[in-house]
């Protein structure tokens, strides 16, 4: 529990150093490797399917027996070491202050008027078109992305490494990183990345719903609209194409009196996505910070129940 601590509060401290080699690029390489070697061009749909939960077990597999290796190791040598590498795991697996850091750039740039560095900022957080974007569209992706970020780069994490340590919370990570660059449903990655996109679904279910009651309490903690929040939930937890990440949008939504979802640029075409939450408010900067305390505060209670659970 002492390396789950000390981890939490170095992530919250020093985010993601960009200068520093992060495990999640050598989990991507690894499956860039291996999408190479298990792809043929003319497999058929089944065979690729077979493939790519190939590529499922291979990749969580390798990465949870290497981490788990290095800690075996490290505890051969002295407890206080192993103590140390998995706190320095667990500061890798979290993003709570990275998502801050990043979307603060947006609210940023938008205080200061530079709608296009508004737009560059909000490009590095989202695969949609930003060229569109005016101010409060930017402002709607910023809060959609930290709070659906909150499941798997927050709550998540920590429920798996609650459960099996810093091995299985980077087994969880290598799962999101598989859906993130397999997961698309798209010609060349629908069959192969079918097994990564499920499993991920799958792995984020008891915590996206978790999430949904911790932010529902940090709204009432923070002196939001929480009565808002829980009822969004309730009412807009499908109002997504993902089943689990509602679960921490639509409460968020309530919580800061805006709507979330609405229109989204793919390829140069509008689409119109569902929504949740209610329009009673302008999506402002303010949103973003406020998005971003009940961030913290959601990720505090998180680590405080893990906790509560690794004592019992």
């Amino acid at each position: 529990m002492l390396a789950f601590w000390i981890g939490y509060f170095a992530d919250l401290i020093f985010g993601d150093p960009y200068w520093m080699p992060h495990p999640i690029r050598l989990i991507g390489k690894l499956i860039e490797i291996m999408e190479k070697l298990l792809r043929r061009k003319d497999s058929s749909s089944s065979a690729l399917k077979f493939s790519g939960v190939i590529l499922l077990v291979g990749v969580v597999g390798i990465t949870y027996l290497v981490s788990f290796g290095i800690l075996k190791m490290a505890g051969l040598i002295s407890p206080y070491l192993r103590i140390g590498i998995e706190a320095l795991m667990i500061y890798q697996i979290l993003a709570t202050k990275c998502l801050d850091v990043e979307t603060a750039k947006v609210a940023s740039n938008l205080q200061k008027g530079d709608i296009e560095g508004a737009r560059h900022a909000i490009s590095m957080l989202v695969s949609r078109d930003t060229e569109h974007m005016e101010a409060e569209d930017m402002v709607r992706a910023a809060v959609e992305t930290l709070t659906e970020n909150i499941v798997d780069g927050i709550i998540s994490p920590m429920f798996f490494i609650a459960l099996g340590g810093a091995p299985l919370g980077f087994a969880f990570k290598a799962v999101n990183t598989l859906d993130s660059m397999v997961g698309y449903k798209n010609e060349r990655y629908l069959d192969f990345g079918w097994a990564s996109a499920k499993f991920d679904d799958v792995v984020n279910y008891i915590p996206a719903r978790l999430t949904g009651m911790l932010v529902v309490v940090s709204a009432f903690l923070l002196g939001m609209d929480y009565k808002n929040a829980a009822r969004i939930l309730v009412r807009d937890r499908n109002n997504h194409s993902s089943p689990n990440s509602p679960y921490s949008e639509a409460p968020a939504a309530g919580a800061l009196r805006i709507q979330l979802g609405g229109r989204a640029w793919y390829f140069g075409e509008m689409s119109i996505k569902p929504t949740m939450g209610d329009p009673l408010e302008s999506p402002t900067t303010e949103h973003i910070g406020k998005a971003s305390r009940l961030m913290y505060l959601t990720s505090f209670l998180g680590i405080a129940c893990a906790s509560l659970k690794l004592l019992f």
